[in-house]
């Protein structure tokens, strides 16, 4: 105002402005993580909003297919879920891309517990430094959490068969594959380095053998109503036994050393009716076979060869939104990386922390034991 600016003045205003807007965004963004109030709306404005803008730093903005200069402009840090605070840094905008998504896709895992979406294998390829061994973007640390994703998404709907009083047979299917989630959750980390990844596997663990107790005990109420009661009898008394086992898994998981908040399952309403339910069903059980059925309990256990015919919902695809449109190929142009080189290199910064980000403390409701993340 006031005054006459030049064609190159004005490109390096807007660049300003640009990287003041994508720290502004990315701060945003952030704190959305941590905030009690944020909805998948408000998270999505926010993405999208930072996203937009960074893609000005990784897609070709000149018309060519050469690599955006502006990639390796800005170095970022994250810390990883296993590796406590000690932090990643690459010097490459992808790798914020990725992360940044990573985290995104977290919060709605934790939404959903008062939609991850899309695997991120597109970009994590791209990588010029790849993901170490037990970070974030590792692809044993990303299948467990798609796969644990998939069986916390399936426990909402077991809760719902239950409460809707569905039939035991569809409920002892979502169970069984819900079981069947967590095992091969458990056993993609089973190569991991213990010290990252023992408390995650006795969580994944305890649930394992949680629904196996809720898969058997309707199982075998199934069974009861086909008049198999000895059958009947010995599911339960697996169901029994997959419950001991679960409630003991619960114990070492309390007691297991690792990072991240530790979950108190066992004291959950949704245990703890399981083991109630087992006992008074096995009794009723043995009751109806004393005075009617006279049949003889198997050795072995009946198998559960079940598949659920209801269960996942179709995930929301996720897809990045289009580049800002503050992006264009002037202000690409106008970048000069050789003085901002030089500039790094004459007055070097001071290595920052990485913040670590206070998740808020969420008391988990009386009548549900569904914690997801």
């Amino acid at each position: 105002r006031g005054g006459w600016y030049s064609t190159h003045d004005c490109l390096t205003v807007y660049i300003s402005l640009l990287n003041s807007d994508l720290r502004t965004s990315r701060a945003r963004l952030l704190e959305m993580f941590t905030d009690t109030t944020c909805d998948p709306e408000i998270m999505k404005n926010a993405t999208d909003t930072y996203f937009s803008l960074l893609q000005g730093f990784i897609a070709s903005l000149d018309g060519t297919k050469q690599e955006n200069k502006l990639r390796f402009m800005q170095n970022f840090k994250w810390t990883d879920t296993l590796q406590g605070n000690t932090p990643s840094a690459q010097q490459d905008a992808i790798f914020e891309l990725v992360s940044m998504a990573f985290n995104v896709a977290i919060w709605h895992t934790k939404f959903a517990s008062r939609l991850a979406g899309k695997e991120k294998y597109v970009h994590i390829p791209r990588l010029i430094t790849p993901a170490e061994k037990g970070r974030d973007l590792e692809p044993r640390v990303m299948d467990t959490y798609m796969v644990q994703c998939k069986a916390e998404a399936q426990e909402v709907t077991i809760a719902r068969a239950i409460e809707l009083k569905h039939n035991a047979t569809l409920i002892a299917a979502l169970a069984f594959e819900t079981a069947n989630f967590y095992q091969k959750a458990d056993h993609t980390l089973n190569t991991l380095e213990p010290e990252c990844s023992s408390k995650w596997r006795k969580y994944l663990q305890l649930k394992q053998h949680f629904y196996m107790a809720y898969a058997y005990c309707y199982h075998g109420q199934t069974l009861l109503v086909s008049d198999k009661c000895g059958e009947s009898i010995r599911s339960l008394q697996e169901a029994e036994k997959c419950y001991s086992r679960a409630e003991a898994l619960c114990k070492e998981y309390r007691q297991t050393k690792g990072p991240g908040s530790t979950a108190k399952p066992s004291e959950q309403l949704f245990f703890t009716t399981l083991g109630g339910l087992i006992k008074n069903t096995l009794q009723k059980c043995e009751r109806e076979n004393g005075f009617i059925y006279f049949h003889k309990v198997p050795a072995e256990v009946p198998q559960l060869e079940l598949k659920a015919s209801y269960g996942l919902a179709e995930p929301i695809s996720f897809e990045f939104p289009a580049l800002s449109e503050q992006c264009t190929p002037e202000v690409y142009t106008t970048f000069d990386l050789t003085k901002g080189a030089k500039a790094e290199k004459a007055k070097p910064k001071q290595e920052e922390d990485v913040k670590p980000m206070k998740e808020p403390d969420l008391k988990p409701q009386k009548d549900t034991g569904c914690v997801i993340s």
